[in-house]
């Protein structure tokens, strides 16, 4: 065991994470996701990845709230073992809107899990993987959107917000830990077809915005995943505060 590859994937159970869980356990990663509702979801990923000969877990958590980080942190390390990956994964879009017409409450979630979750999380996957504390050193990569960039008006505003901060905390991150065997990468996708639209109350915004894109299509979760891989692997081994665009060139 203590040469295993110990993966966390949040927000595993769907999309790109439950994409990215499975390629993981095929490369030979021990893997643990976590999901908030969706057992179901999750334990197909689960029984997905058993089928093919891996090794999962999933575990009940909302990332958004430290005691549950914490707590999920607790159940790899005894099921699977010390960790040495992390992909931070989850995230919500929120309700669609104009940004004067957006709503408080929702606005507080998305922040609270896609910033404050997603740092909660990865302080606690340095805490592990950190050879300063005893880890083997190993690789984060944290997905960021290209929502950052093009600021998602009249749709999420506040989501590509939330994004910008993740762009911001990679790089600091990165440049903290490099000394400490630690590489620390973002991916930002573009227009991917998940479910993600639909949660947002935008199930055919695929069909709409892929004409916007110059390569005339939406990605898949497992193209967004192939490029997750690489940088978690060691042929990545000199990338780090690196953010990817998985965009179709848009």
């Amino acid at each position: 065991m203590s040469h295993s590859k110990v993966l966390l994937v949040t927000g595993g159970s769907r999309g790109i994470g439950a994409a990215t869980a499975k390629a993981a356990a095929r490369e030979g990663y021990l893997v643990a996701i976590n999901y908030v509702s969706d057992a179901q979801a999750a334990n197909a990923v689960i029984s997905d990845i058993k089928k093919s000969g891996g090794r999962a877990i999933a575990v009940k958590a909302d990332v958004a709230r430290e005691e549950e980080v914490i707590q999920l942190y607790k159940m790899v390390d005894r099921d699977l073992g010390r960790l040495t990956h992390l992909v931070n994964n989850a995230g919500i879009v929120g309700r669609a809107t104009r940004f004067a017409d957006a709503d408080t409450k929702m606005i507080k979630n998305v922040i609270d899990l896609n910033v404050t979750g997603a740092i909660l999380v990865a302080r606690e996957a340095v805490k592990r993987i950190s050879t300063a504390s005893g880890g083997k050193g190993g690789a984060i990569v944290n997905i960021s959107s290209m929502a950052a960039t093009l600021g998602a008006p009249g749709e999420y505003v506040w989501y590509a917000a939330s994004k910008g901060a993740i762009d911001s905390f990679t790089i600091g991150l990165s440049r903290e830990v490099v000394k400490e065997g630690i590489r620390v990468n973002a991916v930002s996708p573009g227009l991917i077809e998940t479910d993600i639209h639909a949660s947002g109350g935008q199930p055919d915004r695929v069909e709409r915005m892929s004409p916007l894109i110059p390569m005339g299509r939406a990605g898949t979760a497992d193209e967004v995943a192939a490029t997750i891989l690489f940088l978690l692997s060691d042929q990545a081994s000199y990338i780090t505060g690196t953010n990817v665009r998985i965009s179709g060139g848009r």
